[in-house]
């Protein structure tokens, strides 16, 4: 019986033949933490008295709060980057970006094995790489120990088919999936990308459904290292990382799951869960206060050339803040480059240092009681943006952009 993805990777990174449901014991091949998790990561790693495996492989990222907020938080900062300075590990400061996109322009590649202590880590899946959160004890052990062990998962196959329309994107793909699925549906297991409509896929959409799955439950979202996975490697002059990597034709599934790209619409998830979704005209109308374009979820080139295209000569609903968090340095220099950057500040944008920014609210862009906001994010759980009296929708940039117009939940087809 051949083997999927996850079977493929986990067996390569712990030599033995395993299969779904076995334990093994996987080498690391990267691991790291953000300044939230980072610190609690870090005193556990001192208490053990390990010393780093791989400190070439080991990644401390200021992100989440960049710059700080409060004296709290920059102590924390100034820890990490003490600990990284005397263990010659790298440091990640606040403004070079979100680490899941750094990740993966910087450190993943196809067949490797990433845990980081945050949840949505599993965008490097998008590249073919085994890639999940873990729990800050069990980063410290792949800090000190260089692997760690892991449960094989079974594996839901996603077979998707078909050209998406005119405003339809990947975002409204994984935002479909998981309201068909649920917030449980693959709870710990992997989920596994195929099809003519993923083959075609950008690299931009891949990193967005892969930075969703866990929204599912799913411990990776895997997809095919293929020719476009190569041409993004080469792009970031990291040609030497890539190779192929495929599921075997006769891997054995779970679940196979298909889904029709051409039938998908602008999707919507509504407050106060991920799978709570709708499609945009069955909102329509509904008023907000406030958009996010950008984070690890939807904060590429591609977000912002999609939201430039909508927004530009054009400006936001009158009492309404249009808020953009592009996902690293290297995304804001190349959309100063071609434009899209002035383009959105004349469109009335506030354009924010890379970094998490809204999303966790944390610090930049909280919400009043009772506003709501649209945002291109991955959670809206109840007190996500800072305050648990407002209210949160999830869309793609297509439609975050189109809704910025209006003032309300608009459908992007109408403008575009």
């Amino acid at each position: 019986m051949g083997k999927t993805l996850a079977e493929k990777i986990l067996i390569e990174k712990s030599g033995m033949d395993a299969k779904a449901g076995d334990i093994v014991i996987a080498k690391v091949d990267l691991a790291f933490v953000q300044d939230t998790t980072g610190p609690l990561t870090v005193r556990q790693f001192q208490e053990s008295g390990m010393s780093l495996a791989n400190p070439e492989r080991t990644v401390l990222f200021i992100d989440h709060a960049a710059p700080s907020p409060n004296a709290n938080l920059s102590n924390d900062h100034i820890f990490l980057r003490d600990f990284s300075r005397e263990n010659n590990c790298i440091l990640s400061e606040a403004g070079d970006g979100v680490c899941h996109q750094i990740v993966v322009e910087t450190y993943a590649s196809p067949g490797d094995v990433v845990v980081g202590s945050d949840s949505h880590t599993v965008t490097a899946g998008g590249l073919g790489a085994f890639a999940t959160g873990m729990g800050s004890s069990d980063v410290a052990v792949a800090f000190g120990l260089g692997k760690n062990w892991f449960r094989v998962p079974e594996t839901l196959k996603i077979e998707v088919t078909g050209d998406f329309q005119k405003g339809v994107s990947a975002k409204d793909l994984i935002l479909y999936l998981i309201g068909k699925i649920g917030a449980d549906g693959a709870t710990y297991k992997s989920l596994e990308f195929s099809g003519d409509s993923i083959s075609k896929m950008s690299m931009a959409g891949r990193f967005t459904i892969a930075n969703m799955t866990v929204e599912a439950g799913a411990k990776v979202g895997l997809f095919p290292a293929d020719e476009k996975t190569k041409q993004y490697l080469e792009g970031e002059g990291r040609d030497s990382d890539y190779r192929p990597l495929a599921a075997d034709t006769d891997a054995e599934y779970e679940q196979i799951i298909e889904i029709d790209a051409t039938k998908l619409e602008p999707t919507v998830s509504r407050p106060h869960r991920v799978d709570n979704t709708a499609t945009v005209k069955e909102l329509k109308g509904t008023k907000i206060q406030q958009v996010v374009i950008g984070t690890c979820t939807n904060g590429r080139l591609e977000d912002l050339a999609v939201a430039t295209g909508i927004l530009k000569k054009r400006r936001p609903a009158r009492d309404l803040r249009l808020i953009i968090a592009p996902a690293s340095r290297s995304v804001l220099l190349d959309a100063i480059a071609v434009g899209y950057i002035a383009e959105l500040v004349e469109a009335g944008a506030i354009i924010l240092p890379p970094g998490c920014g809204p999303c966790l609210g944390l610090h930049q862009g909280a919400l009043g009681d009772g506003e709501a906001c649209l945002s291109t994010a991955n959670r809206n759980f109840e007190g996500r943006m800072g305050n648990p009296k407002s209210f949160i929708y999830l869309a793609s940039p297509a439609t975050a952009a189109a809704s910025a117009l209006t003032g309300e939940i608009t459908d992007p087809r109408e403008v575009l």
